[in-house]
């Protein structure tokens, strides 16, 4: 006898709760955890799962949620200031992908839709996991970080494009028939398409912005309404013929320009968390091992070609745009994964009818594989580097012009009395303070874009990776008397500080930490002065404080003077 909905609810959470805090202590993503716990306890393990009709409903909403959020991140700007390196980028990975991948999936033996659909799932890398990888790393805001994330806003404008040609696609009875042609079938969706920009850019401009306004007197409401958006516009979108997730998307990229976009997004983030646990357990239980086992050796080639050819695509085309072999291979490891986009679509491709379940295991065993290889090559990315770069030469022209566009302007900064490595927040100010108490001091940083508009701002800021030693002999080191690294890892500060031994340099070093492990560690390996940024902080608002209240003491315990008698 099984156990009532509710019971077997609270099973499911706990379960998933307990393998997704063990994934953690792996550095892993939770979304596996939950697709191991929903083959563990689907028809494929130990058969707890029964509840299948309300997990159902709870997966949809939390599709609907996913694609929602993911239009709500992407208003017009960051659309409009999509670099042409991640354009690029983006596209050539997505062509090269798709072409290649259908071409080898057809060669395993699958039939032209299926290989079709699983080809282009292949395309998509997991916005999600990236940015929290690259976050974890502070690498969010390097050179290859932002250019990542630029690739992957590509990424998810093509997921969803390539949902709504999927839906378009849909086998009716009158088109088995023959009855419809390919014609009538464009003519329709051109005809749907068109509807839907004009109701869309109607309501964009005259009706949600005051709708939002009135909503967003109260944040419960607020999310109440952005809720109801979200999944009435995804029914809308699947009674006119495209999909629910496309109609979601352009629930969320509707009120991507408002005021309000953050507030809703905060507050949805978690709802889209939990509902996509169900979506994961209800993928997982549909599963059956014998379909998955099928599915291995096909899963284990499709592995290496994402972990290795999508990698390699966004290395050739960043090379050929002039930008150094590092660059191109810290951020062509953000691709050599697929996402939980590539199992949605998947998913919706059996909803239409186009493909089985095969398609469905195939995917979600190249996606369980790569996502967690790729976690560990994305954490251990310069290691990896480390150890490749002489083999990735031919990934890197031999004048990146790109990445040395910027280091023509350096010639007249020829001393400085203090090199200041990393030109983040804390790096730029501290620059700006120096420069500003007639102290020669001059910039370097890896981020030639940063490079350009410390530039245009007058500060001398050179480019330059500090961990190439060729770099370092370039800098004025012998004129140099302080090196100040605000570098974010403890693992580019210990190679920086080796570098300059290995180059000679004899003047002082000081390093700005976050926490007391770097600070005990980088102590240890001879750093001659720690700054503690947060205890820094601390200690000067101490400071202030104290003087506040000093100068509140001195006011009150003057005595008031006496008033002068008239003479």
């Amino acid at each position: 006898m099984h156990a009532a909905p509710f019971t077997e609810f609270a099973l499911l959470l706990m379960a998933a709760a307990l393998a997704g805090a063990l994934f953690v202590r792996l550095k892993q993503p939770v979304l596996i955890a939950y697709i191991v716990i929903g083959i563990a306890l689907g028809p494929a393990g130990f058969s707890l799962v029964q509840a299948h009709d309300q997990i159902d409903l709870l997966a949809q909403i939390g599709v609907t949620v996913l694609l929602f959020v993911v239009g709500l991140k992407l208003d017009l700007q960051h659309v409009r200031h999509i670099g042409p390196v991640a354009l690029a980028t983006g596209l050539g990975q997505l062509a090269f992908t798709i072409v290649f991948g259908f071409v080898l999936i057809l060669l395993l033996g699958k039939p032209p839709v299926e290989a079709l659909y699983v080809a282009v799932a292949l395309t998509f890398s997991s916005t999600i996991i990236i940015v929290k990888l690259l976050s974890d790393k502070r690498e969010l805001d390097s050179l290859h970080g932002r250019i990542a994330v630029g690739f992957l806003i590509v990424q998810d404008l093509a997921v969803v494009l390539a949902m709504m040609a999927m839906s378009a696609l849909k086998v009716t009875e009158a088109d088995a028939a023959g009855e419809l042609g390919w014609v009538t079938v464009a003519a329709s969706l051109a005809g749907r398409v068109l509807a839907a920009v004009v109701v869309m850019a109607v309501l964009m401009r005259y009706v949600l912005p005051r709708v939002v306004a009135i909503m967003a007197k109260s944040q419960e409401l607020l999310l109440i309404f952005a809720l109801a958006w979200g999944v009435a516009l995804a029914a809308l979108g699947e009674w006119a013929g495209f999909s629910k997730e496309a109609g979601a998307f352009l629930a969320g990229f509707s009120l991507a320009s408002t005021p309000y976009r953050e507030s809703v997004n905060a507050r949805l983030t978690g709802i889209r968390d939990f509902l996509l646990l169900f979506f994961f357990i209800d993928l997982g239980a549909k599963l059956e091992m014998s379909t998955l086992g099928a599915e291995l050796g096909a899963a284990a080639v499709l592995s290496v070609f994402v972990l290795i050819g999508n990698p390699l695509i966004v290395m050739a085309i960043m090379g050929f745009m002039g930008y150094r072999r590092r660059t191109g291979f810290l951020a062509g490891l953000t691709v050599a994964q697929i996402s939980e986009f590539s199992i949605v679509f998947v998913a919706m491709g059996i909803t239409l009818g186009h493909v089985g379940v095969t398609a469905l295991g195939l995917t979600t065993l190249v996606g369980l594989i790569t996502i967690t290889l790729s976690t560990y090559m994305i954490l251990y990315s310069h290691h990896l580097f480390d150890w490749l770069a002489p083999w990735l030469r031919v990934f890197e022209r031999s004048t990146p012009f790109r990445e040395m566009a910027v280091e023509d302007r350096q010639d007249a900064q020829a001393g400085a009395d203090i090199l200041v490595f990393g030109m983040g927040r804390y790096g730029s100010r501290l620059l700006q303070r120096l420069r500003a108490q007639g102290v020669q001091a001059v910039g370097v940083d890896f981020d030639p874009e940063a490079v350009r508009d410390w530039h245009k701002r007058g500060l001398p800021v050179r480019f330059g990776d500090v961990e190439d030693p060729d770099f370092l002999e370039s800098l004025p080191l012998p004129h140099t008397r302080w090196v100040v690294s605000t570098l974010p890892s403890g693992e580019s500060n210990r190679a920086l500080l080796h570098a300059l031994r290995a180059s000679g340099y004899t003047g002082k070093v000081a390093v700005a930490v976050r926490d007391e492990t770097q600070s005990a560690l980088l102590a240890a390996a001879g750093i001659d002065r720690v700054f503690n940024l947060f205890d820094d902080a601390a200690e000067q608002a101490t400071h202030k404080m104290c003087e506040a209240l000093l100068q509140v003491h001195d006011v009150s315990d003057t005595p008031n003077a006496p008033a002068q008698e008239p003479s």
